[in-house]
């Protein structure tokens, strides 16, 4: 089912261009540029001027009079060279609100061949604290992923984490310094673990032969030595427990949480394969890969460094093979610091060269900085890189400040309340980020946290618990649903607001842009209040209206708790507000 207004108008117009023997790839509206002229425009005569070698106004013509036998349209104008005007009529409007508001996905459309899609969007490392950096990636990505799967893909979202390299082998080499010997490393959590990265890293830029002692380590990690590899086993079990804390309180969803050495096998096939392909070859003692210098002078990808050690971009081609073989991927996405471009444009040439995943589409998503009032990326006091887990401790203590202390409001207790500010405090952290181009920084501004007005996550989500008092306030006056009715400007342009929905969602995931949806759902709470405004339900002139009114309004709420819920936000069914905050 597709409900967009644009579809329906242009199916119509399908029929009329076949009738008069036009080019139908021409039969299109889109929403009109003067909106006190007309709901839509068709610009597809002014296209076919040139083609049928006649007056674009006389192919306007021949158009309009046929749409005008349609009794769906109210108004068909022709303005300027050859524009057509289209207004629909007020019972046609109403009818495709009654059947928007009777489907689930609100006749939204899907895609016409479903893709199966690997997502990339975690990337943490082991034995370090999430910090901003990760916000936009599991913010950004778990957007992206829910778009997907809304409109008809299958998703399969990957963590990635960074497990196997040297830092592995520098965590283990200064718990052997401190302690004697791996003994006690089954008894470290995460901060006692996360405190000897730190020391081993600033041993290892000291101290050229703890460097050395740490790369030993890794390779017997890698080699899968019996006594390193369980101490491994028991880094990155605790480093997983601690970052999943973080993703489930981001509501991050992942499928898999696979890490850089569950590739190592297929780093190794990787290797053989551009051996035997002729596609790698051997410069100062490493294997290397020269990439396309037509398209720009990139260095080229090392598959094996000179000392025996993979090279950093062979896990990520590796993956792709997994990716492919194992998860029968048409499309893998990767949302990552767009920092990382060179890095994503050398990886996906090199798998194409080397075939390992023949017809799939490969996608960096590349983000910009969360930064500081500064415009530098967000810190903390102290000017170190601000962990995620402080940020979103921060972020709930503002919001705390507006909201009533526990049983200050009957039937809101301390778990209540705190369920409450975690809910406004991901709202207001999400929005605050997905309102924005994905390529683009933004500040962070702990101010907006409370906020229950402006382009904010919470004033998103006070609109639909003012929508879920006034049902209630309806529902207890025994006003039941009814077939919608345009009686007024502002329900038509209600009405027409809502219709946008399709079209919005398939533009997001077309443009893999979670802003799109974020600026439309503002845009859908703003229309509702000045619907509300003078459209009352409990002062309606008939039953009839009040009835279609509810229906409205339902629908309303229902659209704006899905386009939060694409954005990865709770919708509270009811919104507290301390009393003068």
């Amino acid at each position: 089912m597709n409900l967009s207004l644009e579809h329906l108008i242009n199916q119509k117009l399908i029929a009329i261009f076949s009738l008069l023997n036009l080019d139908t790839k021409f039969a299109a509206v889109k929403v009109s540029d003067r909106p006190d002229l007309s709901d839509f425009q068709c610009n597809g005569a002014l296209a076919l001027a040139k083609i049928e070698r006649k007056n674009p106004r006389e192919i306007a013509n021949l158009i309009a009079q046929e749409l005008q036998k349609d009794e769906d349209f109210a108004k068909i104008s022709i303005d300027g060279p050859g524009f057509i005007n289209i207004s629909l009529s007020d019972k046609f409007l109403a009818h495709n609100i009654d059947k928007m508001a009777e489907d689930k996905n609100f006749g939204c459309a899907k895609v016409e061949n479903p893709s199966r899609v690997v997502m990339d969007f975690g990337g943490p490392n082991v034995a370090k604290a999430l910090h901003v950096g990760h916000l936009r990636s599991a913010v950004v990505g778990e957007s992206i992923r829910r778009i997907e799967t809304f409109v008809g893909n299958t998703v399969i979202s990957d963590v990635h984490f960074g497990d196997w390299g040297t830092p592995m082998g520098m965590i283990l080499s200064e718990i052997i310094r401190q302690d004697g010997d791996l003994s006690k490393v089954d008894t470290y959590d995460i901060k006692q673990i996360s405190a000897f990265y730190k020391q081993a890293n600033i041993r290892c830029k000291e101290d050229e032969s703890a460097k050395e002692q740490a790369r030993l380590i890794t390779t017997k990690i890698q080699d899968k030595e019996p006594e390193f590899y369980k101490a491994w086993e028991h880094l990155r079990k605790v480093s997983v427990d601690d970052v999943k804390k973080n993703y489930n309180e981001l509501d991050a969803h992942f499928d898999l949480w696979l890490g850089e050495s569950d590739a190592h096998e297929s780093c190794k096939e990787i290797v053989m394969i551009a051996q035997e392909k002729g596609i790698s070859e051997v410069d100062d003692g490493a294997t290397i890969i020269r990439l396309d210098e037509t398209k720009s002078q990139r260095p080229p990808v090392i598959l094996v460094k000179s000392d025996g050690g993979f090279g950093y971009q062979l896990t990520d081609i590796a993956t792709i093979k997994m990716r492919y073989d194992d998860l029968k991927a048409d499309e893998i996405i990767y949302v990552v610091d767009k920092r990382q471009s060179l890095h994503f444009e050398q990886v996906f040439e090199v798998a194409e060269k080397l075939n390992i995943a023949p017809n799939v589409k490969f996608l960096h998503i590349g983000f910009g900085t969360v930064n500081g009032a500064d415009g530098k990326p967000f810190k903390t006091r102290d000017g170190g890189v601000m962990n995620l887990e402080d940020l979103i401790k921060l972020s709930k203590d503002k919001v705390r400040e507006s909201l009533p202390l526990p049983n200050e409001v009957e039937g809101y207790g301390e778990k209540e309340i705190e369920k409450m500010v975690t809910q406004i405090a991901m709202a207001a952290i999400k929005f605050q980020d997905l309102k924005n181009n994905i390529a683009s920084g933004y500040i962070f501004e702990l101010d907006d946290f409370a906020k229950f007005e402006g382009k904010t996550g919470p004033y998103i989500q006070y609109a639909i618990a003012r929508i879920n008092s006034i049902i209630r306030k309806a529902q207890a006056n025994n006003i039941k649903e009814g077939n919608v009715i345009i009686s007024n400007q502002e329900e038509k342009d209600l009405a027409l607001k809502i219709s946008q929905i399709s079209n919005v969602i398939m533009r997001a995931h077309t443009e893999h842009e979670p802003s799109i949806i974020s600026d439309y759902a503002y845009s859908l709470a703003q229309a509702f209040s000045t619907f509300y405004n003078v459209s009352s339900i409990m002062n309606a002139e008939s039953e009839e209206l009040a009835s279609s009114r509810l229906k409205i309004s339902r629908l309303v709420r229902d659209i704006l708790v899905q386009l939060l819920y694409l954005l990865g936000i709770e919708s509270p069914e009811v919104m507290l507000k301390k009393q003068n905050a």
